[in-house]
């Protein structure tokens, strides 16, 4: 039985172009897994704290010397943690923002990214101990970004990839849902053109 972890950072809920895509990934996934176990963590309808003072005292002090509060940043750093390490899958929905992620989705990041417990530092550098996952990205741009002059304004998929296999994650696939701002009947080709990938891209896996 696969477990799967769905991160979901669109406050537009199922009007979301990245999260009709996204429901599909997870239809998919389903069919080919049967009984498979699916964990949601919607950070756009129950965002984290961003980082704050508290937050970065609660991970570098000793325990007996934390406030309750910074008690509660570590358990809760902690719960997303395992959230992660228990899952085969992690499917990320996420619209670009700014050539970038939403903050809610970068503040679910920082809680994940801890050392010792998804990396950890060697004398040879830093390893990744988030391993032997599959990753899918399904990404919602309002333009073109995979390819063309504005490539190398994308710090969304380029980011993510960069601070997954910072994780030790090698295996990541991604959908970019691109174009949606050109008008209703662009968005919904790149919807269908995504929902294609989705079903492609499942039954690749399922088939290896």
């Amino acid at each position: 039985m696969a477990n799967i972890l769905y991160v979901t950072s669109s406050p537009r809920g199922e009007e979301s172009f990245s999260n009709r895509v996204a429901a599909r990934v997870l239809a998919e996934l389903k069919e080919a897994h049967p009984g498979a176990k699916v964990v949601v963590r919607d950070v756009a309808r129950e965002p984290l704290p961003h980082v704050d003072e508290d937050f970065v005292t609660a991970l570098r002090s000793p325990q007996g010397a934390r406030t309750p509060r910074q008690h509660a940043v570590v358990a809760q750093s902690g719960a997303l943690v395992d959230e992660l390490l228990a899952a085969d899958i992690v499917v990320i929905a996420t619209p670009m923002y700014n050539f970038s992620i939403p903050s809610t989705l970068k503040a679910w990041i920082d809680y994940i990214a801890v050392a010792g417990r998804t990396f950890r530092y060697t004398e040879k550098g830093p390893e990744g101990l988030v391993k032997g996952k599959k990753v899918i990205l399904v990404q919602s741009r309002g333009g073109i970004y995979s390819s063309g002059p504005f490539q190398a304004f994308d710090h969304q998929g380029t980011y993510l990839r960069t601070v997954f296999a910072f994780l030790g994650v090698t295996d990541i696939e991604s959908i970019d849902v691109e174009g949606v701002t050109y008008g209703p009947e662009a968005a919904e080709k790149a919807v269908a053109n995504g929902l294609t990938q989705a079903h492609t891209l499942v039954g690749t896996l399922a088939a290896a």
